[in-house]
């Protein structure tokens, strides 16, 4: 029998070494300033998406949407067309 891993209830963001626990505000504004540290220090085309066939359209369109109009990126593409 493999290792055992227990699922995460609640978000955790980098602390040195380590993580700490954190509140979802948080996390979400820890994760949106990282992204855009990222685009502004080496543009929109840096930044790249992927998104699954098995998701709904709803949650494919807002993957499309998120990567072109917030992160300014054609860097997309799922497994839709396969």
């Amino acid at each position: 029998m493999g290792k055992r891993y227990e699922r995460l209830t609640h978000p955790m963001i980098r602390d040195g070494d380590g993580f700490r626990r954190a509140e979802w505000n948080e996390a979400l504004q820890v994760a949106a300033t990282g992204l855009q540290r990222v685009k502004d220090a080496h543009g929109p085309a840096s930044f790249g998406m992927f998104s699954c066939s098995k998701a709904t359209n709803e949650m494919n369109f807002l993957a499309q949407k998120f990567g072109r109009v917030v992160m300014g990126s054609n860097n997309l593409d799922s497994c839709n067309r396969t």
